[in-house]
């Protein structure tokens, strides 16, 4: 299938023009709530080495949840099996930091893309190689073709400030026997890779790696084919919070949100998309960007189904 990638980005920016401010900004961590609302970028890179961007798709956003996609890929990489003991793989259907439905499950979260999923995620990369964030942060500044990209710090002492759900989280999962480092060790690594500040055009370039079925910019495999299936398969079904029902109708495509207001999406064999707005909707996923992937789905007739 031939796409014009090209005109559907413009047609894309046309579609989402009256939901572009929609929403509100994350604020329980607050640094993301002085972020401008009013911005919107978008960018499709392809699997033949093409990147198209419209809006502000190169100015820096927090990557936020975004980032348990590229850790869960590299503890993949390193013993695919191991993870499944210690994390489940079920949409959560309650909010992505529950604590109640945590303790119900006793200290096993539903699926690597909430947040006590990703924090056993981090803890399992932090073990592998004693450093999780130093291996993640190499991985992206490889695909994203940027080697400065870099934390920005302030977001990151900011969630830190704000993290309290999130070490009751860890603590209670470490009650239960599902933390092999310090809480304080693997919240570290976790903040900060959250806090990565990313592009839309740098975003979509590193998404190439599941759109390649593993195989990384420099043209070597990180991941066997089969394990991107099962990664992509999750964003599918667990990427988007509580509304991935919404997205498999609306988009049709695996997604991964952020509370940054970015969204990648991946189109196996084709490309990746990346699209940032910073206004979130109530399950605390971008208005913008969800407009503009549901609009990309229509314009292109890409879909998984």
């Amino acid at each position: 299938m031939s796409v014009d990638y090209r005109q559907a980005v413009s047609g894309v920016m046309a579609a989402v023009s009256s939901c572009v401010g929609a929403g509100k900004v994350a604020d329980y961590i607050p640094e993301l709530a002085t972020v401008d609302p009013r911005q919107f970028g978008f960018a499709v890179a392809t699997t033949d080495g093409q990147v198209y961007c419209a809006g502000d798709a190169d100015t820096s956003f927090s990557m936020q949840s975004i980032s348990k996609v590229f850790t869960l890929a590299l503890v993949l990489y390193g013993d695919g099996e191991t993870i499944w003991r210690r994390v489940g793989r079920e949409p959560s259907g309650s909010p992505f930091n529950s604590l109640i439905q945590l303790e119900l499950e006793r200290g096993i979260p539903r699926n690597p893309y909430i947040n006590p999923g990703a924090i056993v995620v981090t803890d399992q990369l932090l073990a592998d190689g004693g450093d999780g964030f130093a291996t993640l942060h190499h991985l992206l500044r490889t695909e994203t073709g940027n080697p400065d990209l870099a934390v920005d710090d302030v977001v990151a002492a900011s969630e830190a400030g704000a993290g309290h759900r999130n070490r009751a989280l860890a603590h209670l999962m470490a009650d239960f026997g599902n933390m092999v480092n310090p809480v304080d060790d693997a919240l570290e690594h976790y903040f900060r890779q959250c806090s990565v500040a990313i592009t839309c055009r740098e975003l979509a370039r590193a998404g190439l790696l599941l759109a390649r079925h593993g195989i990384r910019a420099d043209g070597t495999r990180l991941l066997a084919r089969s394990d991107v299936r099962h990664l992509i398969a999750l964003m599918m079904t667990c990427g988007t919070y509580d509304a991935a029902g919404e997205f498999a109708y609306r988009v049709g495509l695996p997604c991964k949100s952020g509370v940054g207001g970015g969204i990648l999406a991946i189109v196996p064999d084709h490309c990746a998309v990346a699209a940032w707005g910073p206004g979130l909707d109530d399950h605390g996923n971008s208005v913008s960007a969800t407009a503009a992937l549901a609009a990309f789905a229509d314009l292109t007739g890409h879909s998984v189904f």
